[in-house]
């Protein structure tokens, strides 16, 4: 994937708060304060965490963060994943009564803050958890960072296109990026302004 791509979707920009867990995958501040996340980096952890995926049959992946639920259901849907958008509901993975009860073996969330409720409810039950970390985010409960922009829509529609891809070229279902049938635009959520404009 050409780092043109990384760039235009803005996978790289970060924030101007870095927390002391995310201050390693900074390459360097901007002048505007931003911090600029290493583009190197991002390529490897996306394809190591694709492998790591690949082998599991009952991924779940949340995002109560709305710019993140069009790119988790789309992945969800490409990689045969469980998407759990919007509010995670206590108990969803702890207590086998609750209506909404999912089992899953590895926990994939959009945004650690916004989803503690589903690493709390992973890390209670020992499954690994892989989360797309802003800089400005807290990671001591998470099992393998992807540093990424997570608050855009083009770069979390690009993390999550990537993310499948990987996942679909490990699990032998396509050899090449270019027999993916997907592509970024097909991840990203419609921008709320635009519509309001039509």
């Amino acid at each position: 994937m050409p780092y043109e791509q990384f760039l235009s979707a803005g996978m790289h920009i970060g924030m101007k708060q870095q927390t002391k867990d995310m201050e390693r995958f900074v390459y360097k501040l901007r002048d505007d304060g931003l911090a600029v996340l290493d583009l190197k980096t991002i390529e490897k952890r996306i394809k190591l965490a694709a492998q790591f995926l690949s082998r599991f049959d009952r991924i779940m992946v949340v995002s109560r963060k709305f710019v993140g639920w069009k790119p988790a259901t789309k992945f969800a849907e490409v990689v045969g994943a469980k998407e759990l958008t919007g509010r995670f509901l206590p108990g969803t993975i702890t207590n086998p009564a609750f209506p909404g009860y999912y089992e899953p073996e590895v926990l994939l969330v959009t945004d650690p803050l916004m989803d503690a409720q589903a690493i709390k409810e992973a890390g209670k039950m020992r499954i690994p958890i892989i989360a797309l970390s802003d800089t400005c985010n807290e990671t001591g409960l998470i099992d393998f960072v992807i540093p990424i922009n997570n608050k855009g829509r083009k770069s979390l529609a690009m993390v999550y296109y990537l993310l499948a891809m990987e996942i679909e070229k490990c699990r032998g279902k396509i050899k090449e990026d270019e027999e993916f049938a997907h592509k970024p635009e097909d991840f990203e959520t419609e921008d709320r302004r635009k519509r309001r404009e039509e």
